[in-house]
């Protein structure tokens, strides 16, 4: 029963930022034309970057999540964010915006964070192929320590995984409240009243990277797990 409430707990811990990040961003992107007069995403998100000078910087569409991509200089935005109207719209083209700047300032932070990336995706490639390989190895030379090595090395290749998530969370909550909050505040781009909402939204993008360093923590734990048996 113990474990069980664990599990639950961790469980909890790691599904209920997700519902919550989704349950704020659909509830503020109505209405969804609240900011047809001022502009919608693409459109604040292409005047923050002129306005410090990134006339580098593009601002397109993607399919995919909102994020900003340093080696393109591109500010990406889904759909209803790139051509909506409503306020988590904007907060979000703000928020990836504060990468930018992020990145046209050289932060350490920003930085560190996007040399860890390039090393945890060869990691997380090893680290798949090595947990598949440990049963293979264990049962070809029946040496139990082989084994545990191919399983160690795949643990380690993991942990670059929690690495870079646990980098990312001062990244993201310097773009959201370092970045994007003043930006909206001193600029006087929202209507009176959604400056507290938007903050609901800023804290939502950076529960989202809580979550994934919760999952990654997790996953990490396991696997150091099998290994000491």
């Amino acid at each position: 029963m113990f474990w069980i409430i664990i599990l639950l707990l961790v469980a909890m811990c790691v599904f209920l930022p997700n519902l919550w990040v989704k349950h704020v961003m659909e509830k503020y992107s109505q209405p969804a034309d609240r900011y047809r007069e001022q502009g919608n995403g693409a459109e604040l998100a292409r005047h923050l970057l002129d306005r410090f000078g990134l006339d580098n910087v593009n601002v397109e569409e993607t399919p995919n999540d909102d994020h900003y991509d340093p080696s393109s200089k591109v500010v990406r935005l889904s759909p209803n964010n790139y051509s909506g109207y409503s306020l988590t719209a904007v907060t979000v083209a703000a928020h990836e915006v504060g990468h930018a700047i992020q990145d046209s300032r050289g932060e350490p932070l920003f930085r560190a964070r996007q040399k860890l990336v390039k090393t945890a995706i060869i990691g997380e490639r090893i680290a798949g192929m090595m947990l598949v390989a440990a049963p293979i190895v264990l049962m070809l030379t029946r040496v139990p320590q082989a084994g545990a090595i191919t399983i160690l090395i795949g643990v380690i290749s993991m942990a670059l995984s929690t690495l870079v998530h646990l980098v990312t969370l001062p990244v993201e909550l310097d773009a959201s409240y370092g970045k994007a909050l003043p930006l909206l505040q001193k600029g006087d781009y929202l209507h009176d009243g959604d400056l507290k909402h938007a903050e609901k939204i800023l804290k939502a993008a950076a529960l989202t990277y809580i979550a994934a360093s919760l999952t990654s923590l997790l996953n990490l734990g396991r696997w150091i797990a099998v290994l000491r048996r």
